[in-house]
C-alpha cells in the first residue's frame, strides 16, 4: 500500500488546509486511520509552530500505535524547543517500548537542551538499546555545551539532533 487515490485525494484537501492554516483540521487528523496522514499532519502542527500545539503532539507521542507517528511527534516536539516539550519526551525517553522512539525523543530532548532534562538522559544511559545510550549521550553533551560554552543556540540546537 504506497499510495492510494484516497491518500492522494486527501493530501490534496490537506494543501488546502494548510494553505489556510486550519489547526483545528490537521488535530483533526491525528486520529486519522492511516499512519502516513497521521505522520503528515504532526509535521504540518509543527511547521505552523506555538507552544499550543504541544498538547496534541505529545498526545500523538504517549498514544499512537504506529512508532514510526510517534517518532516523528518525537522530533517535532524537540524541533520546537519549547520546555512544556520536556515531561513528555522524558516520558518517551524512558518509557516507550521502541527503541526507535526512545533513541528520538533523547535526541530531541538534547536539542530542548534544558538542565530539567539530564536526569532523564542519565537513566537513559542504561537503556537496554546502544542506540538509545548513544542518543542520550549526544544529548547531555549538546546540553552542557550549551550551557558552558555556546554563542551560538542555533549551532547548538543544530549538533544536538
Amino acid at each position: 500500500m504506497l499510495v492510494t487515490d484516497d491518500r492522494l485525494s486527501l493530501f490534496v484537501e490537506m494543501e488546502s488546509k494548510y494553505e489556510q492554516k486550519d489547526t483545528e483540521y490537521f488535530v483533526s487528523l491525528l486520529e486519522h486511520p492511516d499512519y502516513v496522514v497521521r505522520t503528515r499532519a504532526t509535521c504540518i502542527l509543527l511547521d505552523f509552530g506555538g507552544e499550543d500545539k504541544i498538547p496534541y503532539i505529545a498526545k500523538v507521542l504517549k498514544n499512537d500505535e504506529n512508532e514510526l507517528v510517534r517518532h516523528e511527534a518525537a522530533f517535532s516536539l524537540g524541533q520546537m524547543c519549547y520546555s512544556s516539550a520536556i515531561p513528555p519526551l522524558n516520558d518517551a525517553t524512558l518509557n516507550d517500548p521502541s527503541m526507535f522512539v526512545r533513541h528520538e525523543a533523547a535526541i530531541a530532548l538534547g536539542v530542548v537542551s534544558s538542565k530539567s532534562a539530564k536526569e532523564t538522559l542519565e537513566k537513559a544511559l542504561n537503556d537496554p538499546d546502544k542506540s538509545v545510550v548513544e542518543s542520550a549521550i549526544i544529548a547531555l553533551s549538546n546540553i552542557q555545551f550549551m550551557e558552558k560554552l555556546s554563542k551560538n543556540e542555533k549551532f547548538a540546537k543544530l549538533t544536538g539532533g
